[in-house]
């Protein structure tokens, strides 16, 4: 499998006399080895359900291993991605549910990576908390390898780490790396674009894992909601609607790259759709947006009425429903659609790229899809 290290264990470099130790102990200054040993026990079921046969190895060494075959490749290039799950944690933490928030991590690096075209092999995390609580560390990797079985790729290694007089007990900060690979001739990304492309997009799962500083300062700071409050607009509590986690495109991509295919992916995180899809957009070319073609889920709404919160902020902050954008050859969006579609992702075509200088923009009002 991986390596996995919790609260780091030091050798004495000079003699020191037991008893001018006496009193003084690691878990005295708030580290508990003991717990840390525990939580990595209590993962190793979900640690070896997101593994490849390129892992080498077994849980425990220093450094997680993963054979790549290069002979498989003609031009390969290495992709990596580094991302945190932000302040989406301290819904976690309010709820103490902590099985889910893993999927939130693959989902914002992984699908950093497939964006341009590479095939996620690797991930690794790290949990930082005030306290190790074994069960809430294994709850947490839980979602992490169920987010890589989902994306496909493996769960290699990671750092447990207590942060006593940092952190408070119950809190914590999830964080990642992930690595993929991809040829070089099949790179997606701006140079691929053409005028009269298509853009095709894909529903989130809702906010996902982003602007949630705004989020929470609408709802705890300004409107005084409880995390247990139902709210009908929504359906359910406050805190399942904040708590649901990020879709994982990984799989949804890497197919309609390879079988339609596609020129370019946008993975729709900080920033909203604008600043994210711009980010695949040439120098010469606009990407033009109807937000006719779709209706936000309410949960945005309800953020800007609560918080007054203009439109525009909304959408350079959130998703407002998008989670990802392909661009593809108008020839090839309805083969697009209907291989999404059956994949059980919701798609729709949301705009098309036309002449410009690589600005995005985001035309008419939200519509009733």
């Amino acid at each position: 499998m991986a390596a996995r290290s919790g609260p780091q264990r030091h050798e004495r470099s000079v003699d020191i006399s037991e008893d001018a130790l006496a009193g003084t102990t690691y878990a005295a200054a708030g580290v508990d080895i003991e717990a840390g040993d525990r939580a990595v026990e209590l993962m190793k079921t979900w640690v070896a359900k997101a593994s490849r046969p390129e892992v080498v190895g077994s849980l425990g060494g220093f450094a997680g291993l993963f054979r790549v075959d290069f002979s498989r490749y003609r031009k390969p290039l290495l992709a990596t991605s580094t991302d945190t799950v932000g302040t989406k944690v301290a819904i976690a933490q309010m709820l103490d549910k902590h099985d889910t928030i893993g999927l939130d991590l693959v989902s914002t690096v992984i699908d950093d990576l497939v964006a341009c075209g590479a095939e996620p092999l690797f991930l690794t995390d790290c949990i930082t908390s005030g306290k190790t609580v074994p069960e809430r560390v294994a709850a947490i990797v839980k979602g992490i390898a169920e987010g890589c079985v989902q994306a496909g790729c493996a769960l290699i290694g990671g750092e447990t780490a207590e942060y006593a007089g940092l952190l408070a007990s119950e809190e914590y900060h999830l964080g990642g790396s992930g690595t993929g690979i991809v040829e070089d001739d099949a790179l997606l990304g701006p140079e691929r674009v053409r005028e009269g492309d298509v853009l095709v997009a894909m529903g989130s799962s809702g906010l996902q894992c982003n602007g949630y500083s705004l989020v929470r300062h609408v709802f705890f700071d300004r409107a005084g909601w409880d995390v247990h409050r139902h709210v009908d607009e929504l359906g359910r509590t406050l805190g399942e609607e904040l708590l649901e986690p990020s879709r994982i495109y990984a799989r949804d991509c890497l197919t309609l790259a390879r079988e339609v295919p596609a020129h370019a992916f946008a993975h729709i995180t900080g920033g909203g759709i604008a600043a994210n899809l711009a980010r695949v957009m040439p120098s010469h070319l606009d990407a033009s947006i109807d937000r006719s073609s779709w209706r936000p889920a309410p949960i945005f709404s309800l953020i800007g009425q609560l918080g007054g919160v203009s439109s525009a902020e909304l959408e350079r902050t959130l998703n407002m429903g998008v989670g990802m954008v392909a661009v593809v050859e108008a020839a090839l969006a309805d083969a697009a659609l209907r291989l999404l579609r059956e994949r059980e992702t919701s798609a729709w075509i949301v705009g098309h790229v036309v002449a410009g200088t690589g600005r995005v923009t985001l035309k008419g009002a939200y519509g009733n899809r």
